[in-house]
């Protein structure tokens, strides 16, 4: 190898460490396919709860069995790649999501209490979004895509309430399948 090719292979391998040094790439995609079966399968359950507290129940827990799959399919790939998830880009990742989640646990409670539980959905999805979308700014490009297609279910929610299970099971249950599949092809499971 002469001395321009091994020049080129040392900036292709300072190019690539810089960027895995300011992207989080263990975004688990199988994690959110996992993510996204069990928001469907709650999408089925609480569409046919007869009162607003069981509708609650059931999204709690779904919300509780997909934040463990991520969890452990997020840890299971951050040490695959040797990804730190509490400094650098992981840090900034979590700080991105962690606030609108907290957010949307206040305000869930806000208006159940109001008596305006039609809008619980949409202040999750948009939520959610947000955080994806702050999040993702720190991750791979899919990330951002992601919180930018709940935000849209978001607002649909917002216009069209009645509609709300059937919008969190898009969100929750749909867009987190079909990104959780690109970034597990693409991004390496």
């Amino acid at each position: 190898m002469n001395l321009g090719d091994h020049a080129v292979d040392d900036l292709r391998f300072i190019r690539s460490a810089m960027e895995r040094a300011g992207a989080f790439t263990a975004v688990p995609g199988w994690g959110g396919v996992g993510m996204g079966v069990t928001a469907l399968l709650a999408a089925f359950l609480a569409a046919v709860q007869p009162t607003p507290e069981r509708w609650l129940a059931v999204w709690l827990v779904a919300a509780l069995v997909a934040a463990g799959i991520g969890l452990c399919t997020t840890v299971r790939k951050a040490r695959r790649l040797d990804v730190p998830l509490v400094r650098g880009a992981g840090r900034k990742f979590v700080l991105g999501l962690l606030p609108p989640i907290v957010v949307g646990a206040l305000l869930t409670a806000a208006l159940l209490g109001a008596g305006t539980a039609a809008l619980v959905p949409a202040v999750w999805l948009l939520l959610y979004g947000t955080g994806i979308v702050a999040a993702g700014a720190f991750s791979v490009p899919a990330v951002p895509l992601q919180g930018l297609a709940l935000l849209i279910l978001g607002v649909a929610a917002l216009l069209v309430p009645e509609a709300g299970d059937l919008l969190l099971g898009l969100g929750f249950g749909v867009v987190n399948l079909v990104f959780g599949l690109v970034i597990a092809v693409r991004h390496g499971g």
